[in-house]
């Protein structure tokens, strides 16, 4: 911490030094009415829209234009085979074996699908884990499965929560819990990073902890992929889903990201919801033949993928694929030290950060809680010319996102925040 200096003249000189700084004219950077840059803080929210971006869509457009339903072998990216254009660069991004990644469907549906496999209730292992603040989408889509098997959702779902007066989830209580409960619990679910908080847990300890008691576990991504170093194979984890219009940058509500760890490549005997999809490539168009598993994550798919969303996270995935995640979370730890560095300087009355201060636990999310304000502040913020984000009941999120975010970008936002708090 020691290292980081006050004042604009620091926050210039690590932006020059920056081997990164070239990928923000990359991106389009919103601008407010005069045409002035916006910082832009949500990346854990909605990623910007790389440059790249239309002219990838483009091509599928001409294709699709100048060939119609030639272009699924003809286009200049054939769209039969597109998913697998992904599949590499993204298992790089999670850490996992391309066998172990497939990109189709969206988040929460993904989740269902991986219930449907890996949440198989017995009469006496049938309770769900998930942490007590779990991303809505995740909390309902849990209660609806256990319903779905005829169990009550109050009765079969069990909280990991914080204990009194701390907002952060404690590994010890979730020994504790399991210790108690763990012949009854059929699936751990947690999100690898909090939405809120933006804890990021130790995916391999959880992990190991569950299977442990024979529990299945998995993880929901939407907030570590593109953002921390997942890890996913090492991890262990039976399951994983993730959105990509976050830290991966492919456009509103666009397709998600599931991992099936690969010792579940080739269980044909798994349950779940089939597809033509995923249906053997080789026989799928002879339409008669009785259903043949595809190996890994491939084997989860159901319909054909919609092409021009793909395009848009390839053209982000091109872009991770050349820089590295390893580089992108080495400059992500540095601007958000920095960050923190800069808020504590406004001193312990008039914040705090309720993200944990190791950055090996977080990724580059701070939740900042202003005493005694309401969401008055993050609406002059945002008049400022500051996007960031408001999450009740009186949290403000800001991601500095590596690929984008500069360190003016950071001090830019405490000083505006700094002259907010001392009108």
């Amino acid at each position: 911490m020691s290292t980081y200096k006050l004042g604009l003249e620091y926050a210039l000189e690590q932006d020059r030094n920056d081997e990164l700084k070239s990928y923000r004219n990359q991106f389009h950077i919103p601008k407010d009415a005069g045409g002035n840059e916006l910082i832009y803080m949500t990346g854990n929210s909605l990623g910007l829209q790389p440059k790249a971006t239309k002219s990838y869509i483009n091509q599928e457009l001409e294709d699709w234009a100048n060939l119609g339903v030639e272009g699924h072998l003809e286009a200049k990216n054939p769209w039969l085979p597109y998913h697998e254009f992904l599949t590499e660069s993204m298992a790089k991004v999670v850490g996992a074996k391309p066998i172990e990644v497939i990109v189709m469907n969206t988040l929460t549906a993904n989740l269902h699908f991986m219930m449907v496999s890996f949440y198989q209730p017995t009469k006496t292992r049938y309770k769900i884990l998930i942490e007590s603040d779990a991303f809505p989408s995740d909390k309902y889509a849990v209660e609806s499965q256990l319903r779905h098997h005829g169990i009550d959702d109050k009765e079969g779902l069990i909280l990991w929560k914080p204990r009194k007066g701390e907002e952060l989830l404690n590994y010890e209580d979730l020994e504790a819990i399991l210790e108690t409960h763990g012949d009854e619990i059929a699936l751990i679910m947690i999100g690898g990073v909090n939405y809120y908080t933006g804890q990021f847990f130790d995916l391999k300890r959880i992990t190991k902890l569950g299977h442990q008691y024979g529990c299945k576990v998995g993880f929901d991504c939407a907030h570590g992929a593109g953002n921390v170093a997942l890890n996913l194979h090492d991890s262990g984890a039976d399951f994983a889903v993730w959105c990509t219009y976050k830290y991966l940058n492919s456009g509103p509500g666009s397709l998600a990201g599931c991992f099936v760890h690969e010792r579940h490549a080739y269980n044909k005997n798994l349950n779940r919801f089939t597809g033509w999809w995923s249906h053997n490539k080789q026989t799928r168009f002879n339409m008669r033949d009785e259903f043949d598993q595809l190996p890994g994550a491939e084997g989860w798919q159901l319909s054909n993928p919609p092409i021009l969303s793909m395009a848009a996270i390839k053209a982000s995935l091109d872009m991770f694929n050349e820089v590295g995640i390893e580089k992108l979370i080495e400059k992500s730890k540095k601007l958000t030290v920095y960050f923190e560095f800069l808020l504590n300087q406004l001193g312990e009355n008039v914040i705090s950060i309720i993200t944990p201060k190791n950055p090996k636990e977080r990724g580059c999310q701070l939740s900042i809680q202003v005493k005694n304000a309401n969401k008055t502040l993050h609406n002059k913020l945002t008049e400022a010319g500051v996007i960031s984000d408001w999450r009740e009941p009186d949290v403000i999120r800001c991601a500095p996102t590596p690929l984008y975010n500069s360190f003016e970008d950071v001090y830019g936002l405490v000083e505006k925040l700094k002259a907010i708090l001392n009108e």
